[in-house]
């Protein structure tokens, strides 16, 4: 079975047919640098070009930035403010003409790795980390998602987590990476007290550096990279579409 899958970041529009046997993208992706300003309207085209380019016609998966309720963006991260209030699956299926299913960015990343990564047939719960310029979260249990947690908001010493341990502290110079794996490390025992998983995945651009850091972790659950890394969001959107996931 194939589904399309579509992620939107702050500086590309990507999207790409995806196996769901394999998880696997079954051609090669296309990429459209995310338009300035970004907004609804704008993007959308975005992925009207997207999805033209492959000749798609079927369900399709969509990522966006922020919280999604019912097809609804709530909240918007690096993408313009102007999606807040944005009835994105109803605006999307009405110009794509193709049913669309919308959901958090992490939250695909979250299913993907759970469906065929790093957390695949873990029957606990699984929290899935996404180290950038926040911090994006899924949770999952038995592999079903819980949509929208927003874990890298809790409150932490006083500010967001994500201010704490962002991955960008470390891309920007503001911290050596040793000094930010202690910190993420603290947000990950906080996490822990919390919420009991069985497994945290480890995801972001700077996953792949994981093995350079992962000694400064002391959690007691077990912590893996993840394994999808930048196809995670295509991968979890099309996941999605073909199984009603989320509040999208």
């Amino acid at each position: 079975m194939e589904v399309f899958g579509v992620d939107i970041g702050g500086t590309g529009v990507k999207g790409a047919p995806v196996d769901l046997v394999t998880g696997t993208l079954v051609r090669k992706r296309t990429r459209i640098p995310t338009p300035q300003p970004s907004t609804p309207a704008a993007v959308t085209e975005a992925i009207v070009e997207i999805v033209e380019k492959h000749g798609w016609t079927g369900p399709i998966g969509v990522t966006v930035p922020g919280v999604v309720q019912n097809g609804i963006v709530e909240t918007a991260a690096n993408i313009d403010a102007g999606w807040v209030g944005f009835d994105a699956r109803t605006g999307l299926s009405d110009r794509l003409q193709m049913p669309v299913t919308v959901l958090n960015d992490a939250d695909a990343a979250g299913l993907a790795e759970a469906q065929f990564g790093a957390a695949r047939d873990q029957s606990g719960v699984v929290i899935l980390l996404t180290f950038g310029t926040g911090i994006g979260s899924a949770y999952l249990y038995g592999g079903r998602l819980i949509p929208n947690t927003e874990l890298g908001h809790l409150k932490f010493k006083g500010q967001k987590a994500e201010q704490y341990a962002a991955g960008r502290l470390v891309k920007r110079g503001d911290l050596e990476i040793d000094w930010w794996a202690e910190r993420v490390n603290e947000v990950l025992l906080y996490i822990e007290e919390l919420f009991w998983p069985d497994l945290f995945v480890f995801g972001g651009g700077i996953s792949k550096r994981f093995e350079s850091y992962s000694h400064h972790f002391s959690t007691r659950a077990k912590i893996m990279p993840a394994v999808l890394r930048n196809k995670a969001g295509i991968v979890g959107a099309a996941y999605a579409a073909s199984i009603g996931a989320g509040h999208g």
